[in-house]
């Protein structure tokens, strides 16, 4: 552990540090600033192991909060939307603009425009410490990781047992003295033939060095356009590339599917509706459709998605984020931590998703469990993402979807305020 490594402790600027130098893995750090409190946290595992105070967004240009990572890294870096202002040891959060950096300025207030600011030294010092792909949490309020352990989260195959020798069947063997039986265990040949070599033992596989990101969120007219495509395509309609857009050949190709069937969509309206998607899925032998997704990135870059199952549709998810500290492959285990961030939803948001109560966003109880246990992950894609999960991986739940800056270049990003 980091922290267990420490070798110095000092102060600066009204920052108190930990030394990083003999950072075990800067994978499994994770950096928490809260724009109540003015101050930055740099966390591994459930251990503070850096502190400052900060500067956030000043009213007119509020630094947004969500679920960020460490994009890009420069040294010196000039601001492209503020007359080149200077922007040493910058680490960029989104691509529109939003960096941890240095400052000369960085009172116990909001003062920047946009940005969080940090003091020189230990600007310098957290360069040091994170590698791309650091998740950063920016939030209304102070935030602090928990363990949690939850059969929905994923966690590495354990191998299987060998079979005891408790089992077999005793057989007489050489005994020392004549007329003197002694009974060994031994395995029965006839069902397990010995090797004519000597076994040769494969080295364990290496962990995957890269973790991944996963969001977990409700289907959007994108997931479901994609589905229709897929599914019309295999019943013979030319739908086009599964692109989740409806250009001509979808369109064409919804418009034959629902006239072969003028009694089911009788009074429906729309191209594409839950009854369009329901009978295509009907049509394909799939059972009912599902209403969430999973989509997994990997260094920045989408890997796949797969559908989830959403108990309680109407129930609000929250936003949820976790983090993957530790792994045993031989256990089989992980550890993973928690965050439950405030989202509040607006009417329009809560309309458009079919969320009629907001309950389990809200930062009490248990929503994280509650949010966790009505989440429903085929055992295919369960086992996919087993085999890929590496410390420093991460999962966001939440209701909103892709968000406006996750795109090229990023991990999920989740902006619960803007």
């Amino acid at each position: 552990m980091f922290s267990r490594l420490v070798f110095g402790l000092g102060l600066l600027s009204a920052t108190a540090l930990v030394h990083p130098a003999l950072a075990a893995d800067a994978r499994t750090l994770q950096i928490i600033v809260s724009k109540d409190k003015q101050s930055l946290a740099v966390y591994d595992g459930t251990e503070v192991v850096a502190t400052s105070n900060v500067s956030t967004g000043k009213d007119g240009h509020t630094t947004p909060s969500g679920i960020f990572s460490v994009l890009e890294k420069q040294k010196y870096h000039e601001s492209n939307l503020y007359s080149n202002a200077p922007m040493p040891f910058m680490q960029r959060l989104t691509w529109s603009g939003i960096a941890l950096h240095e400052s000369n300025s960085v009172p116990r207030y909001p003062a920047s425009h946009g940005c969080v600011r940090m003091p020189g030294a230990f600007a310098k010092m957290l360069y040091g410490m994170t590698d791309r792909g650091v998740p950063v949490i920016i939030s209304d309020g102070e935030v602090v990781p928990q363990p949690i352990d939850h059969p929905t989260l994923f966690h590495p195959d354990a191998p299987a047992a060998m079979p005891l020798l408790s089992d077999v069947e005793l057989r007489p063997s050489m005994p020392d003295s004549p007329g003197k039986p002694v009974q060994v265990a031994m395995n029965d040949t006839t069902a397990m033939p010995m090797p004519a070599a000597p076994l040769i033992v494969a080295p364990e596989p290496e962990p995957p060095s890269e973790p991944i990101s996963m969001l977990i969120t409700r289907r959007t007219l994108r997931e479901t356009v994609i589905d229709i495509q897929t599914l019309l395509n295999q019943l013979g309609f030319s739908a086009g590339d599964p692109d989740g857009l409806l250009g001509p050949s979808t369109v064409q190709a919804i418009k034959a599917f629902r006239a072969l069937r003028p009694a089911e969509f009788a009074g429906d309206r729309s191209l594409v509706s839950d009854m369009l998607l329901k009978e295509v899925y009907a049509a394909t032998g799939r059972g009912q459709p599902p209403n969430g997704v999973i989509m997994v990135r990997q260094a920045f870059k989408p890997l796949f998605e797969a559908p989830v199952t959403i108990a309680d549709p109407g129930l609000s998810l929250g936003t949820h984020f976790f983090t993957l500290h530790a792994v045993d492959a031989k256990a089989g285990t992980a550890d993973w931590l928690s965050i439950t961030l405030e989202n509040n939803l607006s009417r329009e948001t809560m309309k458009r998703l079919g969320i009629t109560n907001q309950e389990s966003s809200i930062v009490t109880g248990k929503p994280i469990a509650r949010s966790l246990s009505r989440i429903t992950i085929p055992d295919e894609t369960r086992r996919r993402i087993d085999a890929l999960i590496a410390p420093g991986s991460t999962l966001t739940i939440s209701d909103t979807g892709l968000g406006r800056e996750t795109g090229e270049g990023t991990d999920f990003i989740t902006i619960t305020r803007g």
